[in-house]
């Protein structure tokens, strides 16, 4: 059970994806709806991982991440988080949470976007696991994979790695999220 915050909300972390807050203005469309619901916590998932940001390339971020920034990153979220929560990860930010879950974070609901990283993964997590792709994600786990970790695979048609970003995919994941949410408790 997701534990109450003060203001009787349940907790739910937001990960950021690889580029950090500095491009992360569409994380509102998600804040926006579910600050009523729960309560948020974000974070830059490059603080997280200590990601040196002065040579802001994706190719830079990336091999900054897969050599070590991962792993500093889920360590960094288990000493930051505590309780039992509910977790969005975005791209690298579901990738984050799903390590730090089978590693110890207290996670009850997984809800992960775009986190191609997932399909080199061979063991799944406790507690619930919902993953969005992109049909035309070139690099989104195959189905079975998706078999092979008994979860359902979540496409929205005609959509790339960075849907995640649309207003109209925002809205209809975190109804999605509040649901669960409703159907927890």
């Amino acid at each position: 059970m997701n534990e109450k915050t003060q203001n009787n909300k349940q907790r739910i972390v937001l990960l950021s994806d690889l580029w950090g807050k500095e491009k992360s203005e569409w994380i509102g469309y998600y804040s926006t709806i579910l600050e009523e619901y729960f309560d948020i916590q974000y974070y830059d998932c490059c603080e997280l991982g200590d990601i040196d940001k002065s040579n802001y390339s994706m190719r830079k971020l990336y091999n900054q991440f897969v050599n070590g920034g991962i792993a500093r990153a889920v360590e960094s979220l288990l000493q930051k988080e505590k309780g039992f929560i509910t977790v969005l990860g975005f791209s690298i930010g579901g990738l984050i949470a799903w390590k730090a879950a089978l590693s110890g974070l207290k996670v009850q609901n997984l809800f992960a976007l775009s986190s191609t990283r997932l399909r080199s993964e061979t063991q799944k997590p406790s507690g619930k696991v919902e993953l969005f792709y992109g049909e035309d994600d070139a690099y989104r786990p195959n189905i079975q994979w998706f078999q092979n970790m008994d979860l359902k695979e979540n496409l929205y048609k005609k959509e790339e790695h960075e849907m995640y970003r649309k207003k109209e995919i925002a809205e209809n994941i975190c109804r999605k999220i509040i649901k669960q949410q409703n159907l927890n408790g």
